[in-house]
Formats: C-alpha cells, sequence, structure tokens
C-alpha cells in the first residue's frame, strides 16, 4: 500500500530544478562558467582519467578568429576546468583530423611554431588585462601578460593577420604545472595554475575573465573558445567569466631566489692573452605577496648579465637609436605595469643596479607599478655618484574598457637630474572606436643649465571588421629629455594617417584574406611644426597583404617619399677644397643644401611561410631609390632581411638569419657603403629543463670614403679626437665574429643553472684586409634556486 502512494505523490510533485550544466558552448553564448570546486589532488600527468575530470565543467563550440571570424572552428576542442582551494586546474583535449600536429621538445616560450592552446585569465575581471598561460601537446610552457593598449599590426613591415588582437608581452614568467602528450585524436595537455602565482582582487566570491585560444599550425587558424568580433576595439572585452569562485587561499606567498655568479673575462694584454677572473658573487631577490592584489619586490647585487647576446641590427637611419629588449628577470616581473604609450618607462637605462626594490599589483581598480633602483658608479658621468632612479605608474579604469594613467619618472645623479610627469588615457566606445592621448613634459637640469620641454601624443582609430583606419600624431620638443624612457628620435613632430580595408575570401578559397592599406606619414622638426613650416620627410606608402590558404602570408608596398635636408645631421662635416688661387687646400663647412630634397621611389617583397611540422621561412626584400644618408644624395639601396627555423627532429631546432643592407651612389653605381649579418643559432633540448645552445654571429661593413655627391664632388672631413683635426674619410673595412655557447637547466623560473662562454675576433686593420684576431672572451657560471614560501 505504501509503494503506490509514494509513486502518486511523486508524479504529483513538480520536477526538481535542473543543475548547473557542465557544457560551455561558445558559440551557444553559454560564456558563464561555474566550475566546480574539488578539495583532491591529481598527479600533472597529461592524462585525464582521474575521476574529479568528469565532474570538470566543460568549454566547447569554439569559433575561428583568424583569418576569418564568425565561423564555426574547423577543429574540435574541449577545455576542461575545476579549482580546489590552492589552484585552478584545466584538462584540454585538442581534436585533430585534419593533418599532423606539430609538437617539438622546446625552452620556455620557444612554442609558437608548433600547435598550442592560450589560457587567458584576467582576474582583475576588467576586460583590460590578462596572465596569458601557453602550452604545446607536449606540455611545454609559455606565458605572459596582456595589457591593452590600442596598438595594432599593420604598416610596411607588417606580413600577418593584422588588426587581429594585441601581442602577449613574454617577459613575465609564472611558476605553473603542465604535461601533455599526443593521442589517436590529437593531443591531450593538463595544466594546474597555482594562486600563488597570479594576482587577482580582493573579496571572497572572485569573477574572472576567460578565454582560450587554439593555433591549429597545419592551417594557419586561431579559434577561440568565447566568439570574438575583430572589429571589437578589444579582445579581452569578449571574453567569458568563470564565476562562484570562492575560498581560494594563496597562503603565504614569499619567494627567496639567492643565486651565485662567477665570470672569467679575457683578453690581450700586449704580450699575450690574460684572463682576469672575478670574485664570485652572492645575490638575491625577494618576492613577498603583501595582499591578493599587490606583490613587493626587493634585490640586492643581483645578478643583470644576459644569458644571450642581442641579436646584431643595422642601422640604415643614423637619426634612429637601436632598441633592446628587456631580458632581466628582476624587471620583467610585472613589466607590464609599466607600459605607457611614448614608452617613457625603459628598465634597460638601469645599467647595474646595487639594489633596487619594486611594488605592482591593482587596488581599488587602479594599477600600481612603483620601482626603485640605486645603479652603479659606473652608469654616472662622473664615474664617481650612483644614479637614483625612481618610477611611479598609476593607470585608474573607466566603464568597460577604458582607462586613465599618469607616470612619473626621477634619475638623480649627483646635483643633476632628470624628471618626467605625463598623463595618458585610452578611450572605448561604440564597440570599434578607440582613442589615446598622451600629455607630459620634462625638468632636466645638467652642470648648472636647466630645460624643459613637452611631450604630447594622440591617437584615433577605428577597428572595423573590413574598414580599420587609424590616425596620429607624435611631437617632442627640443627640450624634452628622459633619461629613464626610450624616445626613438628626439625634437619632432610626426603625423600618420592609415587606411585599411580587409576582404575575405569565402570558406577554402586560396585567398583568405585581402588587405591594401594606404599610409600617409609627415615628419617635422618640431620648431618647424610649430612656425607653420614644410615637412621635413613626406611619405605615401602603398601595402597589398595576403593571407592564403595554409597559412601562407604575402605582400609587397610602394613606397613614394620625399625626404628634406635635416643640417643638424652634417653640422660638424667639412669639405676639403683648393685654396684661394689654386695655393694648397683649404677646408669649408660641408653644406649640402643644394640637394634641398631627394625623391624616393622604393619597392618591396615580403613573405611568411606556415609554421610547418619541420621548418618555416620569412623574407623581407626592399630596393630601389633612397636617400644616402652618408652623403646626403639619391642612392640606390637594397635591404634584405630573410630566415629559416629547420626542426629535423622533435630536439633539435636550427634557426638561421641574414640582414644585408646596402648603398649605392647613382651617378656611377659606386658602393657608399655595405652591411651583413648572418647569424646561426642550434638548440638541443635533451629535456623539458636542459638544452644546450650554440649561436654564431659574424658582421661585416664596407664603407668607401665620403665626398660631396652630386655637388662638388670635394672629400668629406670628418673630426677625428685622436687628432684633434678634421681628416679625410677613407675605405674601410670592419669584421667581428661573435660565438656563444650555453648550458641551461631550468626546471622552472627562478631555478636555473647556467654555463657559458662568449668569444669575439675582431678585424684589427680597418684600411686593410687582415685575418680575424681574437680580441675579447669570458666564462660565466650562474646559480640560482627559487624557494617557495
Amino acid at each position: 500500500m505504501l509503494i503506490p502512494v509514494l509513486l502518486l505523490l511523486q508524479a504529483a510533485s513538480p520536477p526538481a530544478p535542473p543543475g548547473p550544466s557542465r557544457i560551455h558552448h561558445g558559440r551557444d553564448g553559454a560564456l558563464a562558467v561555474e566550475p566546480p570546486r574539488e578539495e583532491v589532488e591529481v598527479a600533472v600527468d597529461g592524462v585525464l582519467d582521474e575521476p574529479v575530470w568528469g565532474r570538470a565543467a566543460v568549454l566547447t563550440g569554439f569559433s575561428q578568429f583568424a583569418p576569418r571570424d564568425g565561423i564555426p572552428a574547423a577543429d574540435s576542442t574541449e577545455v576542461l576546468v575545476w579549482y580546489s582551494s590552492s589552484a585552478i586546474h584545466f584538462g584540454i583535449r585538442a581534436y585533430e583530423p585534419h593533418g599532423a600536429v606539430h609538437a617539438t621538445l622546446a625552452d620556455r616560450d620557444r612554442i609558437f611554431a608548433d600547435d598550442h592552446v592560450q589560457i587567458l585569465l584576467g582576474t582583475f575581471n576588467d576586460g583590460r588585462q590578462a596572465s596569458v598561460f601557453v602550452v604545446n601537446p607536449l606540455g611545454v610552457q609559455a606565458d605572459g601578460a596582456l595589457v591593452e593598449t590600442g596598438r595594432a599590426a599593420g604598416g610596411l613591415m607588417s606580413t600577418g593577420t593584422s588588426t587581429t588582437r594585441e601581442p602577449t608581452d613574454l617577459s613575465p614568467d609564472y611558476v605553473f604545472q603542465s604535461k601533455g602528450r599526443l593521442t589517436d585524436y590529437g593531443y591531450e595537455v593538463e595544466v594546474r595554475i597555482p594562486f600563488k602565482s597570479l594576482r587577482y582582487q580582493a573579496g571572497e566570491a572572485q569573477t574572472w575573465r576567460l578565454n582560450v585560444v587554439r593555433q591549429v599550425q597545419h592551417s594557419g587558424y586561431e579559434d577561440t573558445w568565447a566568439p570574438a568580433r575583430r572589429s571589437a576595439a578589444s579582445f579581452l572585452g569578449q571574453s567569458g567569466r568563470l564565476v562562484g569562485l570562492t575560498g581560494l587561499r594563496r597562503g603565504l606567498v614569499l619567494d627567496f631566489t639567492p643565486e651565485l655568479t662567477m665570470q672569467v673575462n679575457g683578453a690581450p694584454d700586449g704580450s699575450g692573452w690574460s684572463y682576469d677572473a672575478r670574485d664570485p658573487e652572492l645575490g638575491g631577490t625577494v618576492r613577498w605577496g603583501v595582499t591578493n592584489n599587490l606583490t613587493l619586490n626587493g634585490t640586492a647585487n643581483p645578478d643583470f648579465s644576459q644569458v644571450e647576446s642581442d641579436a646584431g641590427q643595422l642601422v640604415f637611419d643614423p637619426r634612429q637609436p637601436l632598441f633592446f629588449e628587456e631580458k632581466r628577470p628582476f624587471f620583467i616581473d610585472g613589466i607590464e605595469q609599466f607600459s605607457t604609450p611614448n614608452s617613457l618607462v625603459y628598465t634597460r637605462r638601469i645599467v647595474q643596479p646595487v639594489a633596487a626594490v619594486k611594488l605592482t599589483g591593482k587596488a581599488f581598480g587602479t594599477d600600481v607599478g612603483v620601482l626603485s633602483a640605486v645603479d652603479d658608479d659606473l652608469a654616472s658621468r662622473s664615474g664617481e655618484d650612483h644614479p637614483v632612479f625612481n618610477i611611479l605608474r598609476l593607470q585608474r579604469d573607466l566603464g568597460r574598457q577604458s582607462r586613465l594613467g599618469v607616470v612619473y619618472t626621477d634619475r638623480i645623479e649627483g646635483d643633476d637630474y632628470n624628471r618626467v610627469l605625463a598623463a595618458d588615457g585610452r578611450l572605448v566606445f561604440g564597440g570599434i572606436y578607440s582613442a589615446n592621448f598622451q600629455l607630459g613634459a620634462s625638468r632636466t637640469r645638467l652642470a648648472d643649465a636647466t630645460r624643459e620641454g613637452p611631450i604630447w601624443h594622440a591617437r584615433f582609430a577605428r577597428n572595423g571588421r573590413s574598414l580599420f583606419f587609424a590616425y596620429s600624431i607624435n611631437g617632442r620638443s627640443h627640450d624634452f629629455l628622459t633619461r629613464s624612457g626610450f624616445i626613438g628620435r628626439p625634437a619632432i613632430v610626426n603625423a600618420a594617417l592609415l587606411h585599411r580595408y580587409i576582404w575575405y575570401g569565402k570558406p577554402g578559397a586560396l585567398v583568405e584574406q585581402f588587405r591594401p592599406e594606404v599610409v600617409l606619414d609627415g615628419t617635422w622638426k618640431y620648431q618647424a611644426f610649430v612656425d607653420g613650416e614644410e615637412a621635413l620627410e613626406k611619405k605615401l606608402h602603398l601595402n597589398l597583404n595576403s593571407t592564403l590558404r595554409g597559412g601562407w602570408r604575402v605582400g609587397g608596398s610602394v613606397l613614394i617619399e620625399e625626404f628634406r635636408l635635416d643640417p643638424d645631421l652634417y653640422a660638424g662635416d667639412r669639405l676639403e677644397v683648393p685654396g684661394p688661387g689654386g695655393g694648397g687646400l683649404d677646408t669649408i663647412p660641408f653644406d649640402p643644401s643644394a640637394t634641398p630634397a631627394i625623391d624616393n621611389l622604393d619597392w618591396v617583397l615580403r613573405f611568411n611561410t606556415p609554421d610547418f611540422r619541420h621548418f618555416s621561412a620569412n623574407g623581407f626584400v626592399l630596393w630601389g631609390h633612397d636617400e644616402n644618408f652618408f652623403e646626403w644624395a639619391s642612392g640606390e639601396l637594397l635591404i634584405i632581411n630573410g630566415g629559416l627555423t629547420w626542426r629535423p627532429t622533435d630536439q633539435l631546432r636550427v634557426n638561421a638569419t641574414y640582414q644585408h643592407q646596402q648603398v649605392n651612389r647613382r651617378r656611377d653605381g659606386s658602393r657608399v657603403d655595405v652591411q651583413r649579418i648572418p647569424r646561426l643559432k642550434l638548440e638541443y633540448q635533451l629535456s623539458r629543463p636542459i638544452f644546450l645552445r650554440l649561436i654564431g654571429e659574424y658582421f661585416t661593413q664596407e664603407t668607401d670614403a665620403l665626398r660631396d655627391e652630386g655637388r662638388t664632388g670635394a672629400p668629406i672631413l670628418k673630426f677625428d679626437p685622436e687628432a684633434g683635426d678634421y681628416v679625410r674619410t677613407r675605405p674601410t673595412e670592419r669584421r667581428r665574429l661573435r660565438g656563444d655557447l650555453l648550458f641551461s637547466y631550468q626546471p622552472n623560473p627562478g631555478t636555473v643553472f647556467f654555463a657559458g662562454y662568449g668569444s669575439t675576433a675582431e678585424e684589427p686593420n680597418p684600411q686593410g684586409v687582415s685575418r680575424l684576431r681574437r680580441t675579447r672572451d669570458a666564462l660565466f657560471v650562474k646559480a640560482s634556486y627559487l624557494f617557495r614560501m
């Protein structure tokens, strides 16, 4: 009797409400994910066979983002998500029915020629910044930070898909665990990200932005879980969300990394070769998570040598200085917090700090970056004072994607100083429009003389799916100086107008994207711009870029330019001419004003192959009529840049690059200058943490004796400090061969053992040809260990 009654009551009762769905289909808009919390420990082994993975939230329904958005992804992807009180876990199943999986055993951050998956975690839920965790099919890691500032790809050197999304800064390194394996359906990767490695907002309940990006190398396609429009002004603003994260415990976040360095330098001593063995140096770095969202770093007597020397660069325009990326561990942690529109923070100005301290994070909707450092006295003008740097960067969120910021930098050296204060902002509106600005000034005292000058920048852009345009203007006065930042070319105003149309081919077509582009560019001397005078340089660039089926990228350009004389370049040069009445020789100032303007016409071809399983290549060639800066005359210019990466096995990687730059005189075809840099890098990955690397680079330059080309033909004289007088330039030849060998053991960021040897050989006779001779070498050992409390 009891059973029929219970059945009757059950039939009369309403059905129980369904629990939260485990399946979150991106194209169906199921973008709010509440992953289960599971207090279990699993081995990160790349095999998703523990029961907890069967209870995880599932992200599926990926969409293609590049080269064409708004269509279903060709390859299926599933991402499983759950978390415990100490870490968040991701399991990736990437299905690959159309082509071979590309996977190699590579060094950290060197996996972007492989298939890979990117996990973008916006732990502050602001749609402006994210920590990026990248794994290839074997679980090899790359990582970094993405802070959207409105930068867009494109222009003369661009061969990419353009206007997709801003690049990730790979400088930051996070401690996380990952392992992967190839399967019969594709590949499977397991990822564990400890909360100790993240900064996130205060509060018991957390909501984080989340997107997952998959790169498929055989097709060149980029897929995203949260559907993203190429036309949107913000990529991160289109992310999904992790909701309902509670009870997260970072515990004590205290990292201590002591380090020991030893170095032996060799050089000729007149009678042979001698070595100077420095005493071993002990230093260290401490990282303390003050709160969930603020981190304090301190370092004393750190080793700031670089494991890999900077690759050689060729300079065509002598007015442009060379920029080198920051690679030193202390500075790259939280470096994204110091980005500004005009690069007013450039930490490589700090040469060899004795001690430094840094506070980075986010509080009350404001990004905070504070850096103070005391540099070695070798970096001062006197050789006795210790330069002191103080840098403050604040950015405040406005609305959904907009922000305002301020930056202050201060470099003090004895009684001299350089101070810069600037405000900047990025406003996003209408979904596809953005405006950036910066306004600031510097005050500099040097040898009892004080100068002040402004700097300013403005940019307005429309990031439409088919129609993209950007208008920008930058100005910095002659009296603006920054000794804590990087300013490419001082005392100029530059204005640029860029218009691009993107045509999309049908799915399966040979041409997947075709992008014609028109760029108008003008450059003025700052005071000439203020006075309403004519531009120093006028440029019209017509660019064509395209993406072909399979990931090929090809393009070409026509460059129409007019360069006017910049007298500052030749203010110190002189000419050697016959004296009055034919009596001897005389010197007069070099005055190339008889050629006030030079008309240029150049042609450009460029290409990028797909990242094939075993190789990839790229090339850039520019040729035509261009300015001969050596003599201020019209010349014939040839620039060749090429690269080839060969991966014959999963462990061996060979990268070869070649740079060539040549200027000939148009009148008689004689060569003014030619520079070449072939570079070869071989890497062998013995295991995930161990690799060997060999680098060889050969630089040559041949320069003719300079003359007043196309005018008087007289020899050009340069001031020789050793002679104390002006002397004729002579034909010169420079050669330099540099080799580096490195053994690296790096199981995680912070714990490293490096042993390296480097040697340089140079041409001792610049006026003639003779054999290369070794001029210096060095052997170094560095060891550090990350103690994580």
